[in-house]
């Protein structure tokens, strides 16, 4: 058996790449001053409320990816007792494949966690996080994907991302059809899929697809809420529909 066990038992992954080094465009005109992790969603920045849940599941170190504003992002977390964090510095950006395999040396030779640093969601009856710790097989698997289905994912109108075998193993969506999984910001990952990668920026739907065609790309349904964060109007909606989740009254605003 392997060091991180069979799927399904419990275990702890206990390191996690947090992506937040992008520019977050969409997000203009509040990403003008300050990264869009540092965002605040009902008073709590998204990448602090990222961190709490990744704390909660047991991952004690996290590489937090620094370059636009990443000066603020710093200030913001160096602070932080739990999980430890640590700093990946780019001195121009990477995306996301480019970024992780930076910090590769950070995250050790066992699988992680990657989770967008401005990924915003609600568990189901048991953390997401904690989900994808117990369905990871590392002998089976090179990546696992949390999927949201593309009919509950609030604020998203695109046409999905993946299908799912009934043994969770994942395939793209065809061009131009829709598929009925939508990539919801978290997945774990083992560091033997960037045997070969590329050096400079590229993204992680590479190693995705690599994984894919060696049979080795799984997904994991999430069964809770997602929300799709992608520009002040969604904020808003967002914002509106967390506090109905939450115990509050749905206030019908006009998002503007």
């Amino acid at each position: 058996m392997s060091r991180n066990g069979r799927a399904g038992e419990a275990r702890t992954i206990t390191r996690a790449m947090v992506l937040a080094a992008g520019r977050g465009e969409r997000m203009r005109p509040l990403t003008d001053e300050r990264p869009k992790p540092l965002i605040p969603v009902r008073g709590v920045a998204m990448i602090d409320q990222l961190l709490d849940r990744l704390a909660e599941a047991g991952v004690e170190e996290a590489v937090v990816n620094l370059h636009y504003l990443g000066d603020q992002l710093r200030a913001h977390l160096q602070g932080r007792p739990r999980p430890h964090i640590l700093f990946s510095e780019e001195e121009s950006l990477l995306d996301t494949g480019g970024g992780t395999l930076r910090a590769l040396p950070l995250l050790g030779e066992s699988a992680f966690f990657v989770a967008n640093g401005d990924v915003v969601w609600l568990d189901g009856p048991k953390p997401a996080l904690q989900r994808l710790a117990a369905a990871w097989d590392p002998e089976r698997m090179d990546a696992l994907l949390l999927l949201q289905p593309g009919s509950g994912a609030f604020g998203y109108d695109g046409l999905g991302d993946f299908r799912m075998a009934p043994d969770g193993r994942l395939t793209r969506r065809p061009e131009r059809k829709p598929a009925p999984f939508v990539y919801a910001g978290l997945h774990v990952l083992h560091p033997r899929l960037f045997e070969g990668a590329p050096q400079g920026a590229f993204s992680l739907n590479r190693l995705w697809d690599k994984a894919a065609e060696a049979g080795r790309l799984f997904g994991l349904r999430h069964e809770g809420a997602w929300y799709h964060v992608g520009t002040p109007r969604a904020l808003k909606a967002v914002e509106r529909e967390l506090a109905f989740e939450l115990g509050g009254w749905r206030d019908e605003g006009n998002g503007s």
